[in-house]
């Protein structure tokens, strides 16, 4: 006779849990969880917030400390970590395993971690790579980084990846939030160049909608760049094979900077990157000026700035 009983049933579809914080991306997060099944206690510091899930399912907690009695998984998504210390402030966390979805910085994540641990609980860190409107659509891409204890996280993936897909990226409780930055600020940059792209055209007779698909195709071109870079600084070979070097790129950039002045367009969306790659030449020129512009990242670091 086989028997079917759960190994694990922390991990199983229904899986209780509890929430703590309800903005727009808690809301969501809670709305999939109760959808898929899951017994789902919640809190927030404004607790009319809860009555719309109270009416789907949930139970509302009283109180942070109420909500981390019902159940093992605590799930954290407040305003910052700050937050997250008010919160948990003299809460008993003996035994639970936080999953902090907080938006914060690796140095938050880590200290969280110890202070987790120091109060007799398991902590994830997370990152959300995904908006509120993402979250339960598997077909939106959306996902999350974990980070921290990998027991904890093994123990609850399947009910960690109801919202959005989950991704463990190490058990450096930091490298979640790492994870996190690094892709948004690489869309900051994107939308940066993009948004100096459509101040160029303003005033002429060029539709945006007509320079849209150009950008989008030239960008999707351009994305070789992701991977060359990874290379190059993983073997810190940055003259081999190089298509379009520092010193051309230096040059041609001139004609970037004056385009701008003549539409009268501010070039500081752009001017930083085209200032760190002349830095780059003017460091050494012999050296540097047949190189790809990966090379220039290296002058980011606080301790290479001249």
């Amino acid at each position: 006779m086989t028997d079917n009983t759960p190994q694990n049933p922390l991990a199983t579809p229904s899986a209780p849990l509890t929430l703590l914080g309800l903005g727009d991306m808690g809301t969501a997060l809670a709305r999939t969880w109760l959808a898929a099944g899951h017994p789902l206690t919640v809190w927030n510091r404004t607790a009319a917030k809860a009555g719309a899930l109270v009416a789907e399912g949930a139970v509302a907690a009283a109180s942070p400390a109420e909500a981390v009695a019902a159940g093992r998984l605590v799930v954290l998504c407040l305003l910052d970590d700050a937050s997250v210390g008010a919160a948990l402030e003299g809460v008993d966390l003996t035994g639970k395993d936080l999953v902090n979805l907080t938006t914060g910085t690796p140095a938050e994540g880590r200290a969280r971690a110890a202070w987790a641990e120091a109060r007799g609980a398991r902590f994830v860190d997370g990152g959300i790579m995904a908006t509120p409107n993402m979250i339960g659509i598997p077909e939106a891409g959306g996902y999350v980084f974990y980070s921290g204890s990998r027991a904890l996280f093994d123990t609850h993936r399947a009910t960690l990846q109801v919202p959005a897909g989950a991704r463990f990226v190490g058990e450096d409780p930091g490298h979640a939030a790492l994870h996190d930055v690094a892709l948004l600020s690489a869309m900051y940059g994107l939308f940066a160049g993009i948004s100096h792209a459509y101040a160029l055209i303003e005033g002429e007779d060029i539709a945006p909608k007509d320079l849209s698909p150009l950008l989008s195709e030239w960008l999707g071109a351009m994305g070789f760049f992701t991977g060359n870079a990874a290379e190059r600084l993983t073997s810190r070979d940055f003259t081999s094979g190089v298509v379009s070097n520092l010193a051309m790129q230096v040059t041609g950039s001139g004609t970037l900077l004056r385009t701008a002045e003549e539409q009268g367009v501010s070039a500081e969306l752009i001017s930083p990157y085209l200032e760190l790659m002349r830095r780059r030449l003017a460091a050494d020129p012999a050296a540097h000026g047949g190189e790809d512009t990966a090379g220039a990242i290296t002058l980011l670091r606080a301790g290479a700035r001249s």
